[in-house]
């Protein structure tokens, strides 16, 4: 079965480049809220154009997320272009990013996880760090930090640290541009509103994705078993791109998202042997994790 299995999977790692024509879609339509948004009237409309622009981001992001992989496009370099034009928006360097991500990869779930951060004795400091990144406000700068000062200068050195630091330099004169040009035309309240409300909304659904990918799921087991799929509806599926088949993903992270949902029906029978969790909404298990706090180890 593991060979049959196998041998359909290489399939799926092929790339294809009609699927991403959902990136100029998702720019576009982030683009048309965020006109919306400037131009409207009613506070009503205009909050709700910058929940939907934060749920968008979240969408951009997991592109940003398979360039991590190199399996956004099949030429390397136009995966770290993408993911560095991505995460302009949110001051957080590429190369920060994926290094953290690929060793989350490396040590799903054991004490080497930099993601694991939910872990911990149930002291006041868990709490206070599960609780606060848990809050759309505090995460997002709870994040920034992480990404931008803790991990690079634990864990970055030479060459990648000189990209890291040069990203930064070059998010902070993307930023001064534009709000010296708005400045210029007196309109500079309305541009931060624009890019910092949404974030603060990304930075909700961001806390809530991420926790419920790994949120109780075994301790040291392995990627399948330490890993949730979220079968969620098929609007966030297409929105967020198939992040939501995690367990999958973190098994065969060389599978373009566009196949990951054909991925977890071919690994259906492992999956359902090794008891890995398959939940329905992201919803509950974040609700879940309130309830219950920062988790152990083992």
């Amino acid at each position: 079965m593991a060979l049959a299995i196998n041998s359909e999977v290489k399939k799926l790692y092929q790339h294809r480049w009609v699927p991403n024509l959902k990136i100029p879609l998702f720019y576009g339509i982030w683009a048309v809220l965020g006109i919306i948004a400037w131009n409207s009237s009613h506070w009503t409309l205009t909050w709700l154009c910058y929940l939907a622009m934060g749920y968008i981001q979240m969408g951009i992001v997991t592109f940003m997320h398979d360039c991590t992989h190199s399996t956004l496009f099949k030429v390397r370099w136009k995966n770290w272009a993408f993911g560095t034009f991505a995460m302009i928006p949110l001051i957080i360097s590429f190369i920060s990013f994926k290094e953290d991500h690929l060793l989350h990869h490396r040590y799903n779930r054991t004490p080497k996880d930099p993601d694991a951060f939910t872990m911990g004795k149930r002291g006041v400091g868990d709490f206070i760090l599960f609780y606060a990144y848990a809050y759309a406000v505090v995460g997002v700068f709870l994040t920034a930090i992480q990404f931008t000062l803790i991990f690079p200068l634990r864990m970055l050195r030479g060459k990648k640290a000189l990209i890291h630091w040069s990203e930064i330099v070059l998010h902070i004169a993307v930023m001064w541009i534009i709000y010296d040009w708005a400045a210029s035309h007196g309109i500079e309240n309305q541009v931060f509103d624009i890019w910092f409300w949404p974030l603060i909304f990304f930075g909700f659904f961001n806390s809530i994705r991420f926790i419920a990918e790994h949120y109780g799921c075994p301790w040291n087991v392995g990627q399948l078993a330490g890993t949730r799929t979220i079968i969620s509806n098929q609007v966030n599926s297409f929105f967020w791109n198939n992040i939501n088949y995690h367990i999958g993903h973190h098994a065969y992270p060389a599978v373009p998202w566009y196949n990951l949902q054909k991925l977890h029906t071919l690994m259906l029978p492992e999956i359902e042997r090794v008891g890995a969790p398959i939940d329905r909404s992201y919803f509950v298990i974040f609700f879940q994790a309130l309830r219950h706090g920062p988790e152990t180890e083992g």
